[in-house]
């Protein structure tokens, strides 16, 4: 199958088709229809084999997974998902691959009413590109840089899960089939926030997704807003399966250094503490408040139990590090 039939046969013609794509795929561009008074978020991720998924990731995962990352950014900022254009370069034409790969990126994208309008496909070592669009209310994106001293710190969900799953696999972790089974979906097959982000609007202060680490996420915040932050240890939400490890340092480094949790990372006033739990609790996300902004310009300080607390392991992820 040469480039154009497999654009033609994967790509063209399957999925949704949005009122507001007046171009999509087939033409050098796509054009599309932003509506007035709002404003248009663009993202872009790239997802290298080996580098940010096993290359024994079912390709029904992978295509999840590739859109998934770049919607959980559209949230982080407020916006709700539209369209969405691929790169995707292939060792070589693996059509079992591609009808799997592409059936789970269709079906998420129909879900979160997201259409692909383009892209282009190369050939070398598998690497897929993403850039995801969404639309905002004029001057209602959340951003990293409105976290003031005082407010409260949130997380909408556990973190860690897709850490130990990844650990597992190279540490050798001991896990329970039901226990690695469960942490492998957490991996393969997260879960964007992109309700939570658009109740989050005029409601938070701040707003980061955890990519990259709870604490170095925390830390592009303090770094935007120009602020610090006390943490929590005991109170960042973690799943039964991370628990159930006997190494507490190591629980502590999965849930506060790793990343993949996509999990959004939020601050909010004292007074609209309330409203934000009561709104989220209607789409079913309990956030859970871990810490609170300071005044200690760019730096963290965890607690655990009223005591001051030191991560054993390196904080975050970082390309290049």
């Amino acid at each position: 199958m040469k480039e154009f039939e497999l654009i033609n046969h994967y790509f063209k013609g399957r999925g949704i088709t949005r009122r507001d794509v007046a171009i999509g795929i087939g033409d050098d561009c796509a054009v599309v229809e932003i509506p007035d008074n709002c404003q248009l978020a663009v993202t872009t991720d790239t997802l290298v084999e080996g580098v940010h998924f096993f290359p024994d990731i079912p390709p029904r995962a992978l295509g999840h997974r590739v859109l998934a990352v770049n919607l959980s950014d559209l949230a982080a900022m407020g916006a709700e998902p539209t369209w969405v254009s691929i790169g995707l370069t292939l060792p070589n034409v693996d059509m079992a691959w591609l009808e799997q790969f592409t059936e789970g990126m269709h079906e998420i994208a129909e879900y979160y009413n997201v259409q692909l309008i383009g892209g282009d496909t190369t050939q070398g070592p598998l690497t897929i590109t993403i850039c995801a669009k969404g639309i905002i209310p004029k001057n209602k994106a959340l951003t990293r840089s409105g976290a003031n001293v005082g407010d409260w710190i949130y997380l909408t969900g556990p973190v860690g899960d897709a850490a130990l799953a990844i650990e597992s696999r190279k540490r050798g972790i001991a896990l329970s089939a039901e226990q690695a089974k469960r942490v492998t979906e957490k991996l393969h097959y997260p879960k964007p926030h992109v309700a939570a982000g658009q109740v989050l609007r005029g409601l938070a202060t701040a707003c980061i997704d955890v990519s990259d680490g709870l604490l170095a996420d925390l830390q592009h915040i303090l770094n935007h807003s120009t602020v610090g932050a006390d943490i929590d240890v005991a109170t960042v939400p973690i799943s039964d399966d991370l628990k159930s490890i006997e190494d507490q340092a190591l629980i502590d480094m999965l849930s506060l250094s790793y990343g993949d949790d996509y999990q959004l990372l939020f601050t909010v006033s004292d007074s609209n503490r309330s409203a934000v739990e009561a709104r989220l609790s209607q789409y079913g996300v309990e956030a859970k408040c871990i810490g609170q902004i300071t005044n200690n310009i760019g730096n963290i300080e965890l607690f655990k139990h009223g005591e001051k607390y030191v991560l054993p392991e390196q904080i975050g992820y970082e390309h290049f590090n």
